[in-house]
């Protein structure tokens, strides 16, 4: 089914479900469901993206993770798929109301790793998820729709000079600031925003440079990460204000290592 999607073809979750039911003593539709958001977490923990409509569900047996991993060595085309996904290039679509786009964030969970202060390791062969964070038309694309939604967010809130202020300045200043684009609140202060874009659900995970990180430390009241999802068929965003720890857990993936 992922596989599928990835392909932007259909396929039928009832039937599938059906057929499972014939193979598991009739197991109920809620259990199978259940099991198919573990099957999400494990595919995010892996670097996979997970099929849209099964939310990730952690806690699971060890023995699930072993199981996915043996099932993914044997579905060389799911790496095609996956591939294709995630390189492909992005266009900003048109959208003239965003009045139903904004949705509430993940709530961060904790996982024994992280309560008992071990560092976390999970040997991936290939992180889809991070090879889409690197797809710059993508992410272009995304801050180009942020741009948009911010114009239309103020002028609703009667600020069309504000809305006429704001600046794309990862593009017009570069991207060393620690965010993508300069806005501002109803009341004239400025907002930091910071825009993560996926094609693919609302808690897949994103990544974090050093600079957003500290920007979003040091201007707490002023920074916002807005994480775009589902861009590629029905964009959707959810704001995060403040530090970006307050609302994420931080694996540190990439430190620049340097002789001076």
């Amino acid at each position: 089914m992922l596989a599928l999607e990835l392909a932007g073809q259909s396929y039928n979750k009832t039937e599938h479900r059906r057929r499972l039911q014939l193979l598991l003593n009739q197991r109920s539709n809620g259990s199978i469901e259940f099991k198919h958001g573990n099957i999400s977490a494990v595919m995010i923990n892996l670097g996979y993206p997970y099929i849209r409509g099964y939310q990730p569900r952690g806690n699971y047996q060890a023995l699930l993770e072993i199981v996915v991993e043996e099932q993914l060595r044997l579905k060389p085309m799911l790496d095609q798929a996956a591939l294709a996904a995630v390189q492909q290039p992005a266009i900003t679509p048109v959208q003239t109301d965003f009045s139903k786009i904004l949705t509430d964030a993940p709530i961060r969970q904790h996982r024994v790793a992280e309560t008992a202060g071990t560092p976390y390791f999970k040997p991936v062969k290939r992180d889809y998820l991070e090879r889409e964070a690197h797809n710059q038309s993508l992410g272009l694309a995304g801050e180009q729709f942020a741009l948009g939604y911010e114009h239309w967010r103020l002028v609703q809130a009667g600020q069309q000079r504000l809305a006429d202020r704001v600046e794309h300045v990862s593009k017009t200043k570069g991207d060393g600031l620690g965010y993508d684009i300069l806005s501002f609140d109803a009341n004239g202060r400025e907002r930091f925003i910071e825009v993560k874009t996926t094609s693919f659900g609302r808690e897949t995970p994103f990544f974090v440079t050093n600079g957003e990180l500290n920007r979003s430390n040091a201007a707490k009241e002023q920074f916002h990460l807005y994480r775009l999802f589902e861009f590629r068929k029905a964009p959707r965003l959810f704001d995060m204000q403040g530090a970006i720890g307050q609302h994420c857990r931080l694996d540190p993936v990439t430190y620049r290592a340097s002789f001076g």
